[in-house]
């Protein structure tokens, strides 16, 4: 199982690739500090994204389609890790008389929230990968994620706006804002949340039996080149084996989940707020617009005009992002497997445009997508991120059953005859 002649270079291309964002981050640190840990940051995330080929989309979509639930599974125990790292972080800050990191992740849950969660949960499915999954999927030669993530970035700006209106509006302000642990403490509120984990644990574990039961249970099957190499011969650590172990055996889900969750951790210490992914997008779609002499001028804005006009590559977040691309990018060229997807028809590009589109505004118009919304919110306590979940779960079954069969990345009805 070694690697073709053609492939043989990707992992040299790899190496360059990683050196150059090394030396192109210690020439920002010069400038901030800040950039290279996000850049660096974000190549990590992109890394442990790509290698254990971990979505947030696919822990609605997976189970699903095929019955199997360990992307759900994984994504629980992600969660449930990201909040006991998370309490001791925060109680640790109150101890010391400082302000809990992860608090801006504490947002007003009402029709915005809900209704963006909706979108967004149609929109990753039709796109095929979420927010940070399109990014990752990018880097790993994705052209139907390209094509998403053109109508992503320019749907933000017009879900911005949307959100604005409609929290300001009279419906806008039915809601509520609760911290969970202003009313448990940290201790109720990491037990109250690991009961409603444990009750989607056994809901996943009821349906995969369910699936099996019905016939439409379907094992998970991984590609060759991705199963480990049989230890028949004594270890030499210069050797392809342990090449394929290193860098191209592919990580399980659980192993991608735990990183996710540490890595949310480290955000937390270093950036002090949480991990987000969609408002660095809005702030690419309109320095591009700025290009052509469109101007923002509306308060909802500002922050991302000055983030634009201060440069793309001068924005933390945007670094970060840029990461996550290229930390994918670097997974499968390491591993001799990148190559460039552009196998499908028009009629599908429809789809991820619009599907792109729909995690855009959908994104702006909560507040956050799965990242800022859902990730964040539930692992920072806010109950504004289980509402999110609610209705992202149901945007996403509405999709998964209404597009069934009509776009590539999705198939025919289990119940189609």
């Amino acid at each position: 199982m070694e690697l073709t002649p053609k492939k043989k270079i990707q992992p040299y291309i790899g190496l360059v690739l990683l050196i150059a964002i090394i030396i192109f981050g210690a020439v920002k640190g010069m400038k901030d500090q800040f950039l290279p840990l996000f850049l660096m940051t974000g190549v990590a995330l992109g890394y442990i994204l790509t290698r254990s080929r971990y979505g947030f989309a696919g822990g609605f979509k997976r189970i699903y389609v095929t019955g199997e639930g360990s992307l759900s599974k994984a994504l629980l125990v992600m969660f449930a890790i990201s909040m006991f790292l998370a309490a001791g972080l925060q109680w640790s800050a109150v101890q010391m008389g400082i302000d809990p990191p992860g608090l801006s992740s504490l947002k007003f849950l009402n029709i915005s929230i809900l209704l963006g969660g909706f979108l967004f949960g149609i929109g990753m499915i039709l796109a095929g990968g979420c927010a940070s999954g399109t990014l990752s999927d990018v880097g790993e030669g994705e052209g139907r994620s390209l094509i998403a993530l053109v109508t992503f970035v320019f749907g933000s700006i017009p879900g911005l706006m949307a959100q604005s209106a409609l929290n300001n509006s009279a419906i806008g302000q039915i809601g509520i804002e609760l911290y969970l642990p202003d009313l448990l403490g940290y201790v109720g509120a990491v037990l109250v949340s690991y009961l409603l984990l444990l009750i989607l644990y056994i809901i996943v574990r009821k349906y995969e039996d369910f699936r099996k039961k019905e016939g439409t249970y379907t094992e998970t099957v991984y590609e060759d080149e991705e199963l480990p190499i049989p230890d028949t011969v004594p270890f030499k650590l210069f050797s392809y084996p342990t090449f394929h172990k290193l860098f191209v055996q592919r990580w399980s889900f659980m192993t991608g989940g735990i990183l996710l969750a540490i890595m949310f951790a480290f955000i937390l210490i270093t950036a002090r707020h949480s991990w987000g992914v969609t408002g660095p997008l809005t702030t690419w779609g309109i320095a591009f617009l700025q290009m052509f002499g469109v101007s923002f001028t509306a308060p909802v804005f500002q922050s991302n005009v000055l983030a634009a006009n201060n440069g793309i590559l001068n924005d933390p977040g945007s670094l970060r992002n840029i990461g996550i691309i290229l930390g994918a990018a670097i997974a499968f060229l390491f591993a001799g497997r990148w190559t460039f997807n552009r196998g499908f028809k028009f009629k599908d590009s429809l789809y991820y445009l619009l599907g792109g589109f729909l995690m855009g505004f959908g994104a702006r118009l909560a507040g956050g997508c799965n990242i800022g919304a859902l990730f964040s919110g539930i692992g920072n306590f806010s109950l504004s991120g289980w509402g999110f979940f609610f209705t992202l779960w149901l945007g996403s079954l509405f999709a998964l059953k209404f597009f069934a069969g009509k776009v590539d990345v999705l198939p025919p009805s289990r119940y189609k005859k």
